[in-house]
């Protein structure tokens, strides 16, 4: 009987002890989820507020080096920040809804993100090149 009790005690210190870490990775995740979508392409509104501010100072940057680099820094900057709202997103997505916390291969993580948001972009560039997707023509004389 007392044996029983003990390991009784024992599993409830070992999940009182773990959920500390469990909530917090599952704050970090949900803030990582969240960092993520706002970067990505998935949210429709982000790009004026987020993704070309950062890409506009990634090619200011860049223009810094030399003057002529100021739109492909520009262009850079914009497929970086998406790439890297894509990749927040999955580690975030990762940390909130995994059950176990599991030995993560980073190496592998970020190919795997990084080889889908390359697919993901290179699909949507060859819908606007299909004229399936249609793009607004802002700087026509029109």
């Amino acid at each position: 009987m007392i044996g029983t009790e003990k390991k009784g005690q024992e599993s409830l210190l070992q999940a009182t002890d773990s959920l500390p870490t469990t909530l917090l990775q599952k704050l970090r995740g949900g803030f990582f989820l969240v960092i993520g979508y706002l970067l990505s392409p998935l949210c429709w509104w982000n790009d004026l507020i987020f993704n070309l501010p950062i890409a506009y100072f990634f090619g200011y940057i860049c223009s810094l080096f030399a003057s002529k680099l100021l739109m492909p820094g520009v262009i850079v900057g914009y497929w970086l920040s998406n790439i890297i709202g894509i990749l927040l997103m999955q580690a975030g997505a990762i940390d909130v809804f995994q059950k176990q916390s599991q030995e993560h291969d980073l190496k592998k993580e970020l190919l795997t993100g990084l080889i889908s948001s390359t697919a993901y972009t290179f699909f949507i560039l060859i819908l606007i090149q299909c004229k399936i997707l249609e793009t607004p023509n802002f700087f026509s004389g029109s």
